[in-house]
């Protein structure tokens, strides 16, 4: 693995998820409780041996800074090699909804080209598993593949309008590929995940921005199928595609199964984040829980049923939250009534309201709102 660097891309669409990502990137939108997105891609990376990860930046990053600070928790805090923050440029905005990240891999072709590593794997920031690269890796050199595209099989009822799909003959070579498509003709998932060489990238980005492109998918990875060899590598794993309110709600309400839980945190290796030393949570003697993910930090004096409590939640005498996520320093006053709900940081639900969502279709109430 020494021969590997990662690449973290995180241009990514700005309707993705865009009730909670107004005022943050992607990446930094909270999960399970004390996680952020991007602890999970940078887990994967430092789990699998990779050393010097790169992060292409997009839009207002300032609390996803906050989030990584050094890299210590990932093991980036280094003297040599690391965590690198690569910033986005200043006036590139994406085009009808297509981010402009190849403009962000050309003006960072000299953090590439002075790297030592030979070879490069490159995430995105909306999947959410725990993969080993190294595996991979091996199976990329044994097949002498240009470019290798994870992938996951899917059932038909299960494909994800508007992603990656990709199409591969009997030996695994990948023959086709279809990007967001309102409707999936192909059932293999790209996982937005590609392990090549480091001077192919450099490459494959030099020729396509020479040629107007603006989308290193799309103009540098796609247009280049016929010409190069590129193979599809199968994931089996547990994945989360967060590409709505409704999959965020869902993939949330998933962790509550044990077996869903261990295999995402635990399967190959663990997933770290920011370290917060606080005091465990405070169950008083009227506080009821059933079936929840509670964080540290919380006082909890009401019910709390089927839910995901960060760190920092008050919950009052008499309220009761059911099927709901409830992010950081929150409060929920005393018989006030949550179900199907996500509250963003820092919200106050006001005595006595009572907000019910339907199932399948989620509520979000904004950060820092008062109700």
């Amino acid at each position: 693995m020494k021969r590997l660097m990662g690449i973290i891309n995180l241009h990514n669409s700005k309707d993705v998820l865009w009730e909670l990502t107004r005022g943050r990137p992607l990446a930094a939108v909270p999960f399970a409780g004390r996680y952020r997105l991007i602890d999970f891609a940078l887990s994967n990376m430092i789990n699998s041996g990779i050393t010097t990860v790169g992060m292409l930046m997009q839009g207002n990053y300032r609390s996803l800074m906050d989030h990584l600070r050094s890299g210590k928790e990932w093991d980036l805090a280094r003297k040599r090699e690391g965590l690198f923050l690569l910033p986005p440029i200043a006036g590139i905005q994406p085009e009808n909804g297509v981010p402009n990240d190849l403009s962000a891999f050309q003006s960072n072709l000299d953090y590439l080209q002075n790297s030592r590593q030979s070879h490069v794997v490159i995430s995105g920031g909306s999947m959410i598993a725990n993969i080993n690269f190294s595996q991979a890796f091996d199976i990329h050199v044994a097949k002498g593949a240009d470019i290798s595209i994870i992938y996951k099989e899917l059932p038909e009822m299960d494909r994800y309008p508007y992603s990656s799909m990709i199409e591969m003959d009997e030996h695994g070579r990948v023959i086709d590929m279809e990007i967001n498509p309102a409707r999936a003709r192909y059932s293999n998932l790209s996982l937005e995940m590609y392990i090549m060489k480091k001077s192919l990238l450099a490459e494959l980005v030099d020729s396509a921005s020479a040629r107007g492109g603006i989308n290193f998918l799309r103009d540098a990875l796609m247009k280049n199928i016929a010409s190069l060899k590129v193979y599809g590598i199968r994931y089996t794993g547990y994945l989360a595609h967060l590409m709505s309110i409704r999959s965020y709600y869902r993939h949330s309400m998933e962790l509550l199964q044990p077996a869903i839980w261990r295999e995402l945190f635990f399967a190959n290796g663990l997933i770290y984040t920011k370290i917060k030393d606080e005091a465990p949570t405070k169950y008083n003697y009227c506080a009821k829980t059933s079936n929840s993910i509670i964080a540290n930090g919380c006082v909890l004096e009401g019910t709390i049923e089927n839910s995901i409590i960060f760190r920092g939640v008050k919950i009052h005498k008499g309220a009761v939250v059911r099927n709901s996520i409830i992010m950081q320093n929150s409060e929920i006053c005393a018989g006030a009534t949550l179900e199907n709900m996500i509250c963003d940081k820092n919200v106050q639900i006001s005595a006595g309201k009572c907000l019910i969502a339907e199932p399948h279709y989620p509520m979000v109430i904004s950060k820092g709102s008062l109700l």
